[in-house]
């Protein structure tokens, strides 16, 4: 009840921006909802006590029956357990599109050769004559045996996940029981990786208890190992938040178990994050200017370093890293080379054009054609002259230069934060221009979405079409066709009613009137909400609105519009997001402004 004495006064705080007291008032709310005592972390002290269990290890493979069989040339081979469990990868993925592809026959096959005996190899030496039908029979089976099961089969399934939840899923911080975000390790199995990478179909290898180093206080109960193993390493490092780390084998990178998103520590990084990005809002004209000046500089580095820069801020670009041969073909700003950017003078009625096309995060192809300024065209034709199309656009820059220069603009300051800067202020923006007065629930939540669609396309968040899209499509249209028709029904009805009202007019025939003029409203508004649905889905079939809202949208900026017009958080925010963003709802009011 303490908190909301301070509620009012820290949202007044935000839209002042100063950070400092709101810095205190964001403690206040941490210490009063009972998870923050100790007050703020420091930057190296994260905590000062972490107890946990470890994690959870995937069960050990259980062999297939006796009459299934794998076939090699026509004949049925026993394979031993190491090899067979690997054959059920590639067997459950028969119907995918993925092992039609030959980059992950050959992965998967060089990988699956290499955990085979020296009897299997002899005789395994072509992945065509491999017949891997029954044992996708069987899984398939298994997958509708799972389908199919009872209630009270799968009501023993859920409280079995609780008890591992209740078992692995906490840990104590600082006194504080909190909530584990990944506490099961992922099974052994096949990589997939996103578009066309080169490892697909390796082996992801079982993460056995002496590849995990556990992280916990020093007097805290260490987690026991499974029976018979041992942990790689126990330390005891409070200047990290992870739980639990490992080597993955494919690409040789760290993995961690960390807490949940819902987690004070998570909370606070959130909240800094965010903080980061509206001092940006102080700084942004200045460092504007400077990429512009940057633009004539006589040092070709520095030219280069204020185009990228101004991508940056302009497009909401990536930064971009280095990769090495092993890597999907992906791109950021500085990574970007020749091949991937055209320039034209002129372009459907638009001066100085630049058309990109490469291959961002994840896979996910960036085309996009955009005017710019016309020394950022000059500098460009200045950059690609004498270059064959795989160099590189921006040689003479790096993203750790580029960045180093942008802290020394503004502490704290990365390409990274000017993309949560302009997601955060074109979603403000857009809220502002989209939603008016007299507007229904529905009205405005489709105006949110149209908000965040906005980012989405700035961030280059694109999806697939859902592969249930058409059907659930087809379903909604349907169901508005039928809405319809019972329109037409209730005006014909109203129309009856008025006849026999204005004929031989009485209480009851007046009363049976309004009741038809209701009927017909509320159907007419519940047509208009089904029109909405389908409006919306339908704009939003290729945007992942989901990754923008959680990773680069301010949270407040979504409370205090919800606060302001009356929207429920839950038709913006489910109930996993409410928890990740409960520091933002408890102390936001409408007034808050990115």
């Amino acid at each position: 009840m303490y908190w909301r004495t301070y509620r009012a006064r820290s949202s007044r705080v935000c839209c002042t921006g100063n950070e400092n007291m709101f810095a205190f008032h964001f403690a206040i709310y941490l210490y009063f909802s009972g998870t923050w005592e100790e007050g703020k972390s420091s930057d190296t002290q994260k905590w000062s006590s972490l107890e946990h269990k470890g994690p959870y290890f995937p069960p050990e493979y259980e062999p297939l029956p006796d009459n299934i069989c794998f076939n090699y040339d026509g004949q049925p081979v026993k394979l031993s357990p190491v090899t067979e469990e690997i054959a059920t990868f590639y067997a459950k993925m028969l119907d995918h599109e993925y092992t039609s592809k030959e980059v992950f026959q050959n992965n998967f096959f060089c990988d699956w050769r290499e955990e085979m005996t020296k009897e299997e190899r002899k005789l395994i030496k072509t992945l065509s004559k491999c017949d891997f039908s029954q044992i996708h029979k069987y899984f398939v089976e298994k997958s509708e045996e799972r389908k199919n099961m009872t209630k009270e089969e799968k009501q023993v399934l859920k409280e079995e996940a609780s008890r591992l939840m209740e078992e692995y899923g906490y840990c104590l911080l600082d006194g504080h029981r909190e909530k584990i975000g990944n506490f099961k390790l992922e099974p052994p199995g096949l990589f997939r990786g996103r578009g066309e990478h080169p490892k697909m179909g390796k082996l992801k290898k079982r993460i056995q208890p002496e590849d995990v180093t556990i992280n916990c206080s020093q007097d805290s109960k260490i987690p026991a190992p499974p029976a018979g193993h041992r942990w790689k390493r126990v330390q005891h490092d409070n200047t990290v938040t992870w739980l639990a780390s490992w080597l993955e084998n494919i690409h040789g990178r760290p993995k961690y178990i960390m807490l949940n998103p819902s987690s004070k520590l998570k909370g606070e990084k959130d909240w800094q994050k965010y903080e980061t990005a509206r001092r940006l809002k102080m700084k942004v004209d200045s460092i504007r200017k400077q990429y512009r000046r940057d633009w004539t500089s006589r040092e070709m580095k520095i030219r280069q370093r204020g185009v990228a820069i101004y991508f940056i801020d302009k497009l909401a670009l990536r930064a971009g890293n280095e990769k090495d041969d092993e890597s999907a073909d992906t791109v950021g700003c500085c990574s970007l080379r020749v091949e991937h950017i055209t320039l034209h003078r002129r372009l459907d009625a638009q001066e100085h054009v630049v058309e990109f096309d490469f291959l961002g995060k994840d896979s996910i192809r960036y085309y996009n054609k955009v005017p710019v300024e016309k020394q950022v065209f000059k500098n460009l034709k200045l950059f690609i002259k004498h270059k064959d199309p795989e160099d590189d656009l921006f040689d003479r820059i790096t993203t750790v230069k580029l960045n180093k220069t942008l802290n020394e603009s503004m502490p704290g300051l990365t390409a990274k934060v000017f993309r949560t800067f302009n997601a955060s202020t074109t979603l403000q923006d857009q809220l502002n221009k989209l939603t008016t007065g007299g507007m229904t629930v529905e009205e405005k939540i489709l105006s949110y979405n149209r908000a965040n669609r906005a980012v989405a396309i700035l961030c280059n968040h694109q999806r697939a079409a859902p592969k249930t899209f058409e059907r659930s499509m087809q379903l909604l249209q349907e169901k508005i066709q039928k809405k319809k028709e019972q329109i037409e029904e209730a005006k014909k009805e109203l129309k009856e009613a008025k006849k026999a009202h204005k004929d031989a007019p009485s209480d009851k025939s007046k009363k049976l009137l309004e009741k038809k003029e209701k009927a017909v409203q509320r159907l007419g508004e519940q047509l208009k909400k089904l029109q909405l649905q389908e409006t919306d889905r339908e704009e939003n079939k290729v945007i992942a609105l989901g990754t923008s809202k959680l990773n680069y949208l301010d949270p407040r900026i979504s409370v205090a519009w919800c606060k302001k017009h009356q929207v429920p958080i839950e038709k913006i925010y489910n109930k996993t997001q409410r928890d990740k963003f409960a520091w933002a709802i408890d102390m936001t009011d409408e007034n808050f402004q990115f």
